[in-house]
């Protein structure tokens, strides 16, 4: 059964509860990231230390990710949010408790593995959505949905500062923003696809967890979908690096005060959301490879100004690492959703592939920043983008969508 076309004032209604609800999740993680080098301190955590307490919330992601899009599936992706927002909420206030309240890192890693899980659902969920309403729209939209994102933290980044700078409790920060979460789990999905659109979309995902009797070949065992997945695995190493060790790696690096090091993540952020509101007409124009080689190379001289730079050209390197890493997450997310039929199948395997950058990443910058220090252990973002350079092909869209877009290219 088809479902009739959907009116465009519904269509848009859709599209901007899947921006509030991209915001909110921005809004939730960076309200925690802003507050980590006082945990760090208020915990007395060495770098190896914070790096094993940061690899519970990407546990708790990964664990979420892979039954993320059964969930979606069986519950549709406006109640999936809301159940997935709602942890988030309530993985912050713990998180909050932990650190200040009660002082025990391990119930801030607890915190933190809630918090992870609802992010990894609610990650699949509205990643989904977001492609569906791009897919119906008929126009890129992805990279301005996870510009969403990035203005969340950006927000949620600044105000962080602030609250670092007036020595507000880390625990009134995170259940301010614990409360704000569940009050959007409860309101913003609503709008969402209606739900019979959604069963025409996500029915054939059946097929991809063998309901009917001609089954599929697995998402993982599809070459292009797992090198899409590199893309993503280095775009997400490469983004969760800054989110999670830039503001001490400013502060230690560079001896500033906490509020500076808060201050060069928010630059991070700022850039990104602004690379990606302008990478929807670079993608349409010049298709998704040549813009990504260009970006990730902005990326990595970033990241080297970052680590190599005085105080001044880090914050430059800061805002070119966040300007350059702007896309790789929301181009993978849109090429693995490119086949609506195994649109959900792909999008929960590049995903958590993805995922394993948030799991690897936080030890191993701890572990290197033990050694020599967290600025200098951001090194490893420049080695890990040159591999993404190996994968960047399998981004490519497919061959229809490219023509259309070379028509619209002026000749000249």
């Amino acid at each position: 059964m088809t479902h009739p076309p959907l009116a465009m004032p519904r269509l848009l209604a859709a599209r901007n509860a899947v921006y509030v609800v991209f915001t909110a999740s921005g809004i939730s993680f960076a309200s925690w990231a802003s507050r980590i080098p006082d945990a760090k301190a208020r915990l007395d955590l060495s770098a190896g230390q914070l790096g094993v307490v940061l690899l519970f919330a990407s546990a708790g992601s990964i664990l979420g990710l892979p039954v993320a899009g059964r969930i979606v599936h069986r519950l549709g992706a406006a109640r999936t949010c809301s159940i997935a927002l709602s942890f988030v909420a309530v993985g912050l206030a713990i998180t909050g408790l932990g650190t200040d309240l009660i002082g025990k890192s391990w119930l801030v890693s607890a915190g933190l593995f809630v918090l992870g899980l609802g992010m990894g659902v609610c990650d699949v969920a509205m990643n989904l959505e977001g492609a569906e309403v791009e897919r119906l729209l008929g126009h890129s939209i992805m990279p301005r949905f996870h510009a969403a994102f990035s203005g969340g933290t950006v927000v949620a980044a600044l105000v962080g500062a602030g609250m670092a700078a007036l020595a507000v409790p880390v625990w009134l920060h995170l259940w301010l923003a614990a409360a704000g979460m569940l009050a959007c789990a409860l309101i913003a999905p609503r709008p969402f696809l209606p739900r019979s659109l959604e069963d025409e979309a996500t029915a054939r995902e059946e097929a991809a967890h063998g309901i009917p009797a001609q089954v599929p070949r697995s998402a993982w065992t599809e070459p292009r979908t797992l090198l899409m997945g590199l893309v993503i695995l280095v775009a997400a190493f490469t983004e969760g690096t800054a989110n999670d060790w830039v503001s001490v790696a400013f502060v230690e690096g560079y001896g500033l005060p906490t509020w500076a090091g808060v201050l060069a993540f928010a630059t991070f952020l700022g850039f990104m959301t602004i690379g990606r509101v302008l990478g929807t007409g670079l993608l349409d124009r010049y298709g998704r490879v040549p813009v990504l080689r260009i970006m990730l190379a902005v990326a990595l001289v970033g990241s080297v100004l970052v680590v190599f730079g005085t105080p001044t050209l880090a914050y430059a390197g800061a805002a070119l690492w966040g300007l350059g890493v702007s896309l790789g997450f929301p181009v993978g997310m849109s090429a693995a959703a490119d086949d609506p039929e195994r649109a959900h199948a792909r999008v929960s395997v590049v995903a958590t592939i993805g995922y394993v950058a948030f799991i690897a990443g936080p030890p191993l910058i701890g572990f290197l920043g033990d050694h020599y220090g967290v600025l200098r252990a951001l090194l490893a973002v420049g080695t890990l983008i040159l591999v993404a350079y190996v994968a960047l092909p399998a981004v490519r869209e497919p061959q229809a969508q490219s023509d259309r877009r070379v028509e619209r290219t002026p000749r000249g």
